[in-house]
Parts: structure tokens; sequence; C-alpha cells
């Protein structure tokens, strides 16, 4: 897959309508339906800015959450168009459907400098199918494609890929930054190169930790899925979080690392609770301590010193997935020792994921990491090494 893709800097928008694919999946109140957090919806603003002042007309299409195709008026993006509009200090128009009369009538009579949002593209089950002739009708409406959408980029959907069959596709400012960070890091990083992942499975890593044993110098485990590791080891992890239908795939991945002489680090002491609660009883016990009944929930003192250690002289270090449950304070710690520890690096560092990225943020360290990725799962299959639709779509440099 390339990485370096053409951007909205490589045409000129005067006088063209533009289709904007953005990722408006945005977390709402599901009592007032208001919108929880604008992160996403600000993403995109300066390419939509760029695009507005150099003379477009702008059609931004988005899905928001899993309406399977039915028609949901609570996943209805009024409340994006009215945040964007608030963002932007401009009017907004807002179409009734997504590639109906109101859209078509609305996209005809947009005007340069102006800018609409069409329906939820999810409220078509063609839209996550593909579907060319559904893929045609966006695509109708424009004269060219911009994708600031990375979050999506993993989807081989109509929006996030279809369209751009049919006309000339750019990145937009958002895309651009996160395929010059994640491309770099995966085909020229700076050695030491350390990857750090944690999360609650194994299975959901499955093609990301065998791609980052090839590419890193170490690798890093934590979170849920290394006592799946842990007990292929041997050690009794008691009730902590198994799947025990991977741990094959563990041990073969351990082999791997010993033949490619990579080092593949897994906790040696843990925080241990006697049940999944945030008050629950805790102690700090050695791997081949834990009380029968009790469950790991995140990494101990020692294992936060060596991995910390582990990424100090690093050039490049990518992370995904927390390093315990850090939705609870008493379980924090070890996640918080490893955002400390590469907001202190002098190194390109890069967090994505979803769970991650929350908790760099809600611990303050945002602003020491060198990139925080908007994609969750499109990281992971970035990380992984797969193919993106959403990526392969746009024209190359």
């Amino acid at each position: 897959m390339r990485y370096v893709k053409k951007t909205v800097r490589d045409f000129n928008p005067q006088g063209k309508r533009v289709l904007l694919r953005c990722d408006f999946n945005v977390p709402l109140n599901k009592e007032t339906g208001e919108i929880r957090s604008d992160k996403r919806i600000r993403a995109p603003l300066p390419t939509i800015r760029y695009l507005l002042e150099h003379g477009a007309a702008v059609i931004v299409c988005s899905h928001l959450g899993k309406p399977k195709g039915e028609w949901k008026p609570e996943l209805s993006l009024r409340p994006v168009a009215k945040c964007l509009s608030e963002l932007l200090q401009m009017p907004v128009k807002m179409a009734d459907d997504v590639i109906g009369e109101s859209a078509q009538a609305l996209a005809a009579e947009l005007k340069p400098g102006e800018l609409m949002v069409l329906e939820n593209t999810r409220f078509h089950k063609e839209e996550s199918k593909n579907d060319p002739e559904f893929s045609k009708k966006l695509a109708s409406f424009a004269d060219v494609y911009v994708s600031d959408a990375f979050g999506t980029a993993h989807r081989n959907h109509a929006s996030t890929a279809g369209a751009a069959a049919y006309l000339p596709a750019y990145s937009g400012f958002l895309m651009e930054t996160e395929l010059k960070f994640l491309g770099r890091a995966m085909e020229k990083p700076a050695h030491p190169f350390v990857a750090v992942l944690g999360g609650a499975k194994v299975s959901d890593k499955l093609d990301v930790i065998q791609n980052l044993l090839e590419k890193a110098d170490k690798v890093i485990i934590g979170g849920g899925m290394a006592y799946t590791f842990l007990k292929a080891l041997g050690h009794n992890v008691g009730a902590s979080l198994v799947e025990d239908d991977k741990i094959g795939y563990c041990l073969e991945m351990l082999e791997k690392a010993k033949k490619l002489d990579k080092t593949l680090l897994l906790p040696v002491d843990l925080m241990v609770a006697d049940r999944f609660a945030a008050d629950a009883d805790s102690k700090v016990v050695d791997i081949d301590a834990i009380p029968e009944g009790w469950m790991g929930m995140g990494i101990g003192p020692k294992t936060q010193k060596i991995y910390a250690d582990a990424v100090q002289g690093a050039g490049t270090v990518v992370w995904n997935g927390p390093l315990g449950v850090f939705e609870f304070p008493a379980f924090a710690e070890g996640t918080r020792a490893m955002a400390q520890a590469l907001a202190d690096l002098d190194a390109m560092t890069i967090v994505g994921g979803g769970d991650s990225v929350s908790a760099v943020e809600q611990m303050g360290f945002s602003d020491k990491i060198t990139h925080i990725s908007t994609g969750g799962g499109a990281s992971l299959d970035f990380f992984a090494g797969k193919d993106m639709p959403g990526v392969m779509c746009l024209l190359d440099q």
C-alpha cells in the first residue's frame, strides 16, 4: 500500500463541487441526543476551511452509529450539521436524505464557498456493501472526491472507497497527517523501534503482533491479552481474562520472537483484584502468586519500570491499547506509567486505538505525544500491514 497520496493542495478547488468524506461518528447522549464530544467534528475543519476559502462547494458525507441500513432519526447527522455551523460560524445546509431528491437538489444549487451535509450514509444498506450504483449516485453530486476520514479508511464502503472510483480522489489534511506519521513508523522507523500493545484480547491483534514482531526491535505486551501469553508459558493466571483458543498462537509468537532475535516483554508482576469493580480489594503480586479466583487488572510496579526502561533510547514507539483497566483509578497506574515514559522521550511517539488515546488524553499527556491517531480500527489495520480501501483509492503522489 502506498502511503504518499495527492492532497487538496494538488488540485484547484475553485468552482469545483467536492464530495468530502469525514468521520463524524461522534458520541451522543442517548437520552438527549446531544453530542458529548465534538472532537471528530473539529478534526477535519482545516480541510473544510481550505476548500471553502479556495472556492469549492463542499458536500460532506459521513456515517453515525450502526443503523444497519435502517432509517433511525436518533442517528441523524442533523446535530453534526448544527455543530459544524457553530464551529465555522456560517450556515450549513442539511439534506433530508443521502442520494434522494433533497440531496440532489441541495447539491445542484450549492454555490462556491457553501457547505452542505448529507444524511447518515449507513441509513442505506448499500453503503456498507459498497454497492456500485449507490457509489455512482454519491459521486454524481461532485467533481472531486476528498477523504479526511482516516478512522473509516479500513472500511470498503461506498462513501469511503466506492465513490472514489468515479472521481479524482485526494486526501484531506487530517488523512495526510495520519499517513505521514503512521507510514513513516511502519516503513522507515528510526531505530530502536518499540511497539507497545495492550487491550483486552489477543484475538483483536493477531495480525498486529505478527507484523510488528517483524518490524519492531522490541514488542511490549500488557493489558488483558498478557494473561493468555502468561498462561501459554504455564503460569496460573487465576480468574484473569484468557482466550484459551489463542494459547497456541501465543506460543507461536514467542517462538517467532526467538527466531527473529526480537525482545518480547511480558509482565513479571500484576495488580490483581478479587472481582471486576472499581472498589474491589486489590494487591500487587508476582505472576506466579495470583490468589485463586483473583484476576489481573493491570501491570505491577516492577513491570512498569521494566517497560519504561524498555522504551528509553527508542527512536520510534507505537502504542495501541491500555496496559490495564485504566477506567478504574486503582488500576490505571500501569497505563499512566507508560504514558509518562513516552511523554519523556525524545523520539517519534504514536498512540493509536480508542482506549489508549482516551487514556493519554484523560491523563494529560496528549501534548507530549508526537501523533495521536484518530483511527481505532484503522490504526490497528495499519499496524497489521493490511491494505486499506479508503487509502488505496486515493491518487498516489
